[in-house]
């Protein structure tokens, strides 16, 4: 068989055309127009403990995040950050405040106190510790969401009623937007906690969001009526 050759006059001029393609300039473009970040009416933080960060749960699945989803699917543009610390105590809590504040929150959903009453810590402290905090977040015109707790029996009726009224207490003496109990439905409900009854499974926590709606739609309502200047109900 006889192999066919390019002559090498035209094997050159051939790579010199490639060459001449290659070397020629960039074709001036466009830079694509910056996207605008969405525009929110505000920003919601949680603040708590394990309940809140969503001990042994994919982020996706404690409630901050399920709470996001539901008010982005309602029309209301708010951003909402999950500043749970596992493990924390109201006294936790109210040294990071600071912190927290750096945050710039319009509303602050405030879940602590369960590890307080679990150590057996003195209610009066745990009272305390959140009255401060709701004062500090009420000082600078934050809306605030106390979440309510409640302590297992076998710390005695005495214990669990004192601490039962911490919330109360202080949602009566300052107005602030109160759940009467954040676990409502789901404490106490093998199907709805993981292995060590206490944190929520993930429909644990579907639940929880369905049942602290209304306050948050509620405090909401608070925030925008602040923002436009009239009376809050």
């Amino acid at each position: 068989m006889k192999i066919k050759t390019i002559p090498v006059l035209g094997l050159l001029l051939i790579m010199g055309i490639a060459l001449a393609g290659c070397d020629s300039p960039p074709q001036a473009t466009t830079a694509p127009a910056p996207v605008a970040p969405p525009a929110v009416d505000g920003t919601i933080v949680c603040m708590g403990d394990s309940l809140t960060a969503g001990y042994g749960v994919d982020e996706a699945e404690a409630y901050p995040a399920l709470l996001a989803a539901r008010l982005r699917d309602d029309g209301f543009a708010y951003q909402v950050i999950n500043a749970g610390v596992s493990g924390e105590t109201s006294s936790g809590a109210l040294s990071r405040l600071d912190w927290m504040l750096t945050l710039d929150p319009n509303l602050v959903i405030l879940e602590t106190g369960a590890n307080d009453g679990l150590r057996g810590v003195d209610p009066a402290l745990t009272r305390g510790n959140i009255a401060t905090i709701v004062a500090e977040l009420e000082a600078r015109e934050i809306v605030v969401v106390l979440a309510g707790m409640q302590m297992v029996r076998n710390l005695g009726p005495a214990f669990t009623e004192r601490f039962r009224a911490i919330y109360t207490d202080i949602a009566q003496d300052s107005g602030v937007v109160l759940i009467p109990f954040f676990l409502e439905g789901v404490a106490g409900r093998p199907e709805f906690n993981q292995a060590d009854g206490i944190h929520p499974t993930p429909k644990g926590y579907r639940i929880i969001v369905d049942h602290i709606y209304p306050y948050i739609t509620q405090a909401i309502d608070r925030h925008q009526q602040r923002t436009e200047g009239t009376p809050a109900q």
